[in-house]
């Protein structure tokens, strides 16, 4: 028996079936009279496209089909477009220029699709695509922020001057304005965040197929939400009912946030089998992932910091530029940059605050959310400006955060830009995390360090930022008539282990043997409805589903039980997954209760045979969103001779409600520690700045962490629970990125500062730190 509850750290039962290679990626699924296909690219970031031929392609060995632009206007398949363009900063509505599936007399960045191919094998696909005679006639390109909104600078499209595709502004820029004329100490800093490759280890792929008979799709791809997907290629470029798509995920390597886009190929392929006959399917190589991945982060932010006298925030201003990429096609454009901005004011009093955040249309691939949604870049300039005040005011950074932070008493607390928290003790994450991390020794480690040649840096994040704050879940309890069960979710699994945690939940509330249960998701199919996973959101929406889905079973439970015990139903209670009569011995057993539910003459006459109920829980159920929260501490040293930097000592107490699952949640804590600390020191996806071509395009280019990179994490938790969902929880998969890059950022930072240099931006690379080292005054 497996009588896992709540609360208890159990290994992932999905781990055994990964790890002996047995799970379902795309790439292991083959279709009968499959073929290959391959995207021919732009090798430009910005070009007319004079001519193509694609008549040597088609002649070529095993060449199935070639699609171009031309083939894409004659089908009049439609693209996306963002459901809210917001604003531009003249009041008009954000400057919507849709992708089109493949590119249409211009291309506008190295990688966008110009034709796909389809052939017998891949390596014959590919030798048809290099046989596509593409005449181009290149054009200036623009791949920087500055450069696209610059006076005067190209315009990307021609009904856009100004290369302005929105701007979001929040808060109240009167009384920020008065903040900084009454402040005794302003800080400013313009903070670089860089953009980054997702590097999931399982490219992104799919396999489509068209069934004439049935007038149906089938697409099985790597997708965080199969039926958002649907929507999409349904609603907006297929013009179907949705009942004509299905669209399948079973296992997926990795998806971070970037996979939940809804990319050319899925729907090109389609089209493809429709075109064909014949199943499609497309598999992208590493190279491909980092061209036509979306890429995550990347801001300019020009920030200000205003302190009185006694060193209390008074006010913050944060002035960013985004470069979001050619097109603004998707709502992710600006919501990767804006739907997490409450996280700048974070865990602090500044009673006033305002943003801008302007997008600018660049020869660049796109971009979208990245481990931590929009979160991460508002977390880190909010306390990467709480270290850089505190070094400019000769202030203990740990003590300049004790002064500002809110208390437990304070609770609930509305923050400047809005937001509402519920509950949570960001001092004692505070404390606890430095007592962990022994921050009163830390000045002995720096004199032992400075002795064998290293300077030691010190740095921490005091965080909390909003998650689980749009739409809903769903879930499914499913009985037979042997008694077991099927639960599903619409939440998808790619790495949170929610065949475990959600199998917790469900056997924690009905009281029984989680081996009775199987846990499915990732059909259209087979799961009704559902959002998919990201913005730390499972476990609040989808957890919280299979509970109240649980109390429905409980309840029709006491029916039926009352029923056959011949008792009144408000005598039953239900306990341990037993249904007993108050006061007596009698009772009944979940499991028999559901296999009564399945003989019609046993049931009341009003009660519907079989046992099945579902639910679902989102932000309006829980009258908003919840607030996971954190302290994170590290401890770096920097070679003073050689610039190379290692972390030596790494520390986080995080706070995100009820803990489904101990061990998970560390695995999420040190998964995103990983992910946070690995862009400031090494990840950066980068173009050149004059003609847009891509310079990260390979693992030779773009660096990626190893285990040697990193010390040991120690991991401390704190649980105050959420009433905002009947679990309790927070969500915990964003909170070690957030913690971590501000947290190693500042560590470097104060090795630097210390030793007479000048700080730096990220990533903090060893000749970055090295010509910082000898620049030191």
């Amino acid at each position: 028996m497996n009588m896992m509850r709540i609360g208890d750290a159990v290994l992932r039962d999905e781990d055994r079936r990964f790890l002996t290679g047995r799970g379902l990626y795309v790439d292991d699924v083959h279709a009968w009279r499959e073929t290959r296909a391959v995207v021919l690219r732009s090798p430009h970031a910005h070009a007319d496209i004079r001519s193509m031929d694609a008549s040597a392609a088609l002649a070529a060995p095993g060449a199935v089909a070639v699609l171009t632009g031309d083939d894409l206007a004659k089908r009049g398949l439609g693209s996306l477009k963002p459901a809210r363009p917001g604003k531009r900063s003249d009041g008009a509505p954000g400057f919507v220029c849709s992708a089109p599936l493949l590119a249409q007399g211009r291309v506008r960045y190295v990688g966008e699709p110009v034709a796909f191919v389809v052939a017998e094998t891949p390596e014959q696909a590919q030798d048809a695509a290099e046989l596509i005679a593409v005449d181009y006639a290149p054009l200036p390109a623009l791949a920087h922020a500055d450069d696209a909104l610059a006076p005067g600078a190209l315009r990307l499209w021609d009904a856009n001057p100004d290369n302005e595709a929105f701007t979001f502004e929040k808060g109240d820029a009167a009384a920020t304005d008065a903040a900084f004329a009454g402040a005794a100490h302003v800080v400013k800093h313009r903070v670089e965040v860089t953009r980054v490759a997702c590097n999931a280890i399982e490219t992104r792929g799919c396999i489509a197929e068209y069934d004439a008979r049935e007038d149906r799709y089938t697409l099985r791809a790597t997708v965080q939400g199969v039926h958002q997907i649907r929507n999409f290629i349904a609603g907006q470029i297929f013009r179907i009912p949705q009942r004509k798509l299905r669209v399948i995920c079973d296992s997926m390597g990795g998806g971070f946030g970037i996979k939940g886009g809804c990319y050319p190929e899925y729907s090109l392929a389609l089209w493809a089998s429709e075109l064909t006959g014949r199943p499609v399917k497309w598999i992208g190589d590493r190279t491909e992932a980092m061209l036509a991945d979306e890429q995550g982060r990347g801001s300019l932010i020009d920030a200000e910091l205003a302190l009185d006298g006694e060193y209390r925030f008074l006010g913050f201003r944060y002035y960013s530029r985004v470069a979001i990429g050619a097109y603004f096609t998707t709502d992710r454009n600006l919501g990767a940059v804006t739907s997490g901005i409450g996280g700048l004011i974070g865990v602090y009093r500044t009673p006033a605050a305002h943003v801008r955040i302007t997008g600018a249309l660049t020869n660049m691939m796109g971009n979208a959310q990245y481990r931590g949604g929009s979160k991460p870049e508002p977390c880190y300039v909010i306390e990467v400006m709480v270290d850089k005040a505190a070094r400019d005011l000769g202030v203990d950074p740990a003590e300049l955060r004790r002064i500002n932070t809110v208390q437990p008493s304070e609770m609930p607390y509305r923050s400047a830009l809005g937001e509402n928290c519920d509950c949570g003790d960001f001092p004692k994450n505070l404390e606890d995390c430095l007592a962990k991390a022994d921050y009163a020794g830390a000045a002995a480690r720096r004199e032992e360090a400075r002795g064998r040649g290293r300077l030691l840096g010190i740095g921490m994040s005091t965080t909390c930022a909003s998650v689980a704050g749009t739409n809903f879940e769903h879930a499914e309890i499913r009985f037979d008539q042997q008694g077991g069960i099927t639960l599903v979710t619409g939440a998808m699994d790619h790495g949170q282990g929610h065949g475990t945690t959600f199998r917790q939940v469900l056997a924690d509330k009905l009281g029984i043997d989680a081996d009775l249960i199987d846990y499915r998701f990732g059909d259209t199919d087979k799961v009704s409805t559902g959002l998919g996973s990201f913005n730390a959101r499972s476990a609040a929406f989808a957890g919280s589903a299979v509970a109240v889905a649980a109390g429905k079973v409980i309840e029709k439970g006491k029916r039926i039980a009352a029923h056959l015990l011949e008792a009144a139903e408000g005598d039953i209670e239900f306990e341990a997954g037993a249904f007993t009569v108050a006061g007596t011995d009698r009772a009944i057993s979940l499991e028999e209760v559901a296999k009564a539910s399945f003989q019609k003459p046993r049931l009341p006459n009003d009660i519907e045979p079989g046992l099945y109920e579902h639910g679902e829980w989102g932000v309006e159920h829980g009258s908003g969103p919840t607030f996971p929260s954190g302290c994170h501490y590290c401890e770096v040293e920097v070679d003073a001779e050689t610039g190379r930097m290692a972390l030596t000592r790494y520390v986080a107490v995080d706070e995100a409600g009820t803990v489904l699952n101990p061990l998970l949640f560390e695995g999420q804590i040190h998964g995103g520690i990983v992910q946070g600390a690995s862009q400031i020191m090494m990840e950066e996806v980068r173009y050149d700045r004059g003609t847009g071509q891509l310079l990260t395009a390979s693992f030779m280019d773009y660096c990626m962490p190893r285990a040697d990179d990193f010390c040991t994490f120690e991991i401390g938790t704190n649980v105050i629970p959420t009433a905002r969902n009947p679990l309790g929880v927070k969500g915990v998969g964003e909170a070690g990125t957030v913690g971590a890059m501000p947290a190693v950022m500042n560590a470097i930072n104060d090795a630097l500062f210390r030793a007479g240099a000048p700080t730096v931006e990220m990533p903090a690379t060893p000749e970055r730190l090295w010509r910082a080292l000898r620049a030191a005054t």
